[in-house]
């Protein structure tokens, strides 16, 4: 294992690390941390994840089993679903979800039952850190008594308490946990500088701030920024659409400056666990303020009625009529909520399919990553859908496709000559120099 000196303590020890979480954020940290020598033991609840990683199997498309089964082979990796081992480590980094409520309100549910579940067990001197996105004072007032609690122990004097935002964007090869920059916020400077003597064994650049809320707020301002500027081009877009005037035209003019403007695109809405729900959470904290985020929110409704738009859009496409859904074979390209990943939670595309059905549309889908629909809490009806195969025989028995999701493993030529109306959200098929009067950009 790994040994170093907390910071001004003068002593040495053996890092064990706990990640608690194991999906999307929770293993990639897991991997990295285990790659720069230290033992990891993960911890979910989900026994599914806990076998796989124990068998050296990965669950994620982009990330190799071969990656887990060398590190677990190694002895670096463990998964379990006892939290009582939380006594066995020096540091607990948690990465769960924070999903809304169906009151669009932050669900902390998972943060502070994990940290009923790990109180007990800690040990004097671990650090614990939330990397989960949440609105600020979460960390400070929502898990730290809890922990205190279940511990009997004051944090920032007995034990440590730190929030360091997650930074993963699956799919995009950029997105190293390594060597992404880390935000840490300590609830005492001391407790900032043992969350930093932990991360600097597996991350190149750290980024203190001075306190787990201004961490918090960062996060949040990361994903609310992308929010507002999607918005800002989605309702461009449709002014433009309007005026008879190529959108995404219109970006690539404005992007040939070199100052002073950052390209952003429009599309079906928005998706992934991050920018559809952070602003809400901001938005409920503001109001426990007694602030209103009137920019915030008006971005959001732009960005949740993009989907209808799109089903409009797919009438247009056959019909001028309303009802000219009814009985027509639809079929949605892409699942997930972004291109070459299997992750679709809150894609877009669950809600273009759910419009589709009650309009009267017979709806299928084909994403070469995501076989079969998931459970969801917002869209049970689509759950257990599978996949249609993608042949001429079955792909040219529908009246229309959207596509949603610019997967790179898609054939666009096929899907021209087989289908006899295309509704593109991405302009994925204008970029691959297809032109035809059966494509309509929405």
């Amino acid at each position: 294992g790994i040994s170093f000196n907390w910071t001004g303590s003068g002593h040495s020890i053996l890092v064990k690390i706990g990640v608690i979480g194991l999906g999307y954020v929770g293993l990639p940290l897991v991997i990295q941390f285990a790659k720069s020598g230290v033992s990891v033991l993960g911890l979910d609840i989900d026994e599914t994840k806990v076998e796989s990683i124990n068998a050296g199997e990965s669950y994620i498309r982009h990330i190799p089993s071969g990656e887990i089964k060398a590190l677990q082979k190694d002895g670096k990796i463990e998964a379990s679903g006892d939290f009582s081992r939380v006594r066995e480590l020096d540091a607990v980094l948690i990465c769960v979800p924070t999903p809304l409520n169906p009151g669009n309100e932050p669900d902390l549910s998972y943060v502070l039952e994990t940290g009923n579940s790990i109180a007990p067990h800690l040990t004097a001197g671990v650090v614990v850190v939330l990397e989960s996105t949440t609105y600020p004072g979460t960390t400070e007032d929502e898990l730290r008594p809890i922990l205190e609690k279940g511990s009997r122990m004051k944090a920032g004097k007995d034990f440590y308490l730190a929030y360091s935002p997650e930074r993963e964007d699956p799919g995009n090869p950029q997105s190293q946990v390594g060597r992404v920059p880390k935000v840490v916020g300590g609830f005492t400077p001391t407790c900032c500088s043992r969350a930093e003597a932990v991360y600097k064994v597996a991350v190149e650049t750290l980024v203190p701030v001075s306190s787990c809320r201004v961490a918090e707020a960062s996060k949040l301002l990361e994903n609310v920024f992308r929010g507002v500027n999607i918005a800002l081009v989605n309702e461009l877009k449709l002014v433009l659409d309007e005026m008879n005037i190529d959108v995404w035209e219109v970006i690539q003019a404005a992007s040939t400056k070199p100052y002073g403007f950052m390209p952003f695109y429009p599309g079906p809405g928005l998706g992934g666990h991050c920018i559809p729900i952070d602003p809400f959470y901001l938005a409920w904290k503001a109001r426990q303020s007694g602030r209103e985020t009137r920019f915030i929110e008006l971005a959001g409704e732009i960005n949740s009625s993009m989907p209808a738009h799109v089903v409009n859009q797919c009438a247009k496409a056959l019909g001028d009529n309303t009802e000219s859904l009814t009985g027509k074979r639809v079929l949605v390209i892409g699942l997930a909520y972004k291109a070459d990943v299997d992750d679709c939670r809150e894609s877009p595309a669950l809600s273009i399919m759910d419009s589709l059905q009650k309009r009267g549309a017979h709806v299928d889908y084909y994403d070469p990553y995501i076989p079969i629909v998931p459970q969801t809490r917002s869209h049970a009806t689509l759950a257990g859908l599978e996949s249609v195969t993608w042949e001429e025989s079955c792909i040219s028995s529908y009246d229309l496709a959207i596509i949603v999701t610019a997967h790179s493993r898609v054939n666009w030529k096929q899907l021209d000559d087989w289908v006899g109306r295309v509704v593109d959200t991405r302009n994925v098929m204008a970029r691959a120099g297809i032109s035809s009067q059966k494509i309509c950009k929405a």
